[in-house]
């Protein structure tokens, strides 16, 4: 990797964002951590950042050359605040971003995928990440993990749908060398674990590292929007059903080499992770 300038980290107290920070200061890069609370990160700099307050943008954007996008959280149109953000900062001198979208959308498909369609028109250094879905879904705060830990139970309406569920360490793994590589891909890539598996299968390994019994039980897309919509606005809640049932028609039953040939090693497996994390709770 070569020497860098600072990145800016938007949600660097996420999932993927503390991820990449951690990387990134471990690896001596200067790293600003964008947050809605600024709150401290080891290593880095602090600043407020909201999609939602244009007030808190050009702070952010002081002294930056390269950024680490996590969309808003539950905005079905996240263009509408990313893409005047993302103007400002390559008018700032920003020239590398890397964004994180998802396996399930395309360029140009809905939500983040407006914002990969322009993202090489703004950027001479770029890459999107699309990444399957999270193993730390399953052992974290998402509704998942909370449902597994109070009732030892998994709702999706995937039916028997594979999913080759990815890491957000690979996933960190493969944004720093994005962000700090002498060129950035220049392409999206697509992101997955070693192995894809069905709910089913997720509760059977969940069931072996909890040590008590976790189960799958199926829903329509309709019921699960329904049980969304409490948690999440209604369109979201009815994007995220339709992307269950996609996964039930086979759209997440892949595998690729992406971690392995951007980081030189091979993805981490399912129960792997979910033993770590487990341990660590």
């Amino acid at each position: 990797m070569t020497g860098t300038g600072t990145t800016l980290v938007v949600g660097a107290t996420g999932t993927t964002g503390s991820r990449t920070v951690a990387r990134l200061v471990a690896a001596g890069h200067p790293v600003k951590a964008a947050g809605r609370r600024a709150a401290p990160v080891p290593g880095a700099e602090p600043v407020r950042f909201d999609w939602y307050d244009a007030g808190t943008h050009d702070a952010a954007l002081d002294g930056v050359d390269r950024v680490y996008l996590v969309p808003p959280v539950g905005d079905p149109d996240p263009a509408a605040v990313m893409l005047p953000f993302l103007r400002r900062a390559r008018a700032a001198g920003v020239d590398r971003a890397v964004l994180l979208s998802s396996s399930a959308v395309p360029e140009g498909g809905p939500a983040v995928g407006a914002v990969h369609r322009e993202l090489p028109g703004l950027f001479d250094q770029w890459a999107v990440l699309r990444p399957s879905w999270f193993m730390q879904n399953f052992t974290g705060d998402h509704a998942h993990a909370v449902g597994i830990r109070r009732d030892g139970i998994i709702r999706t309406a995937a039916g028997r749908g594979r999913v080759a569920f990815v890491d957000a360490d690979d996933i960190a793994a493969v944004a720093v060398h994005a962000l700090t590589d002498d060129h950035a891909p220049g392409t999206d890539l697509v992101l997955t674990g070693p192995e894809a598996l069905d709910h089913d299968e997720v509760a059977a390994v969940l069931t072996r590292v909890a040590g008590r019994p976790v189960v799958h039980r199926g829903v329509t897309p309709e019921e699960l929007a329904a049980r969304l919509t409490g948690v999440v606005p209604p369109d979201f809640a009815a994007l995220l059903a339709d992307l269950d049932r996609a996964i039930a028609q086979g759209a997440e039953d892949r595998t690729t080499d992406t971690v392995q040939r951007i980081t030189g090693r091979p993805p981490h497996g399912f129960r792997e992770v979910v033993e770590r994390e487990w341990a660590q709770r």
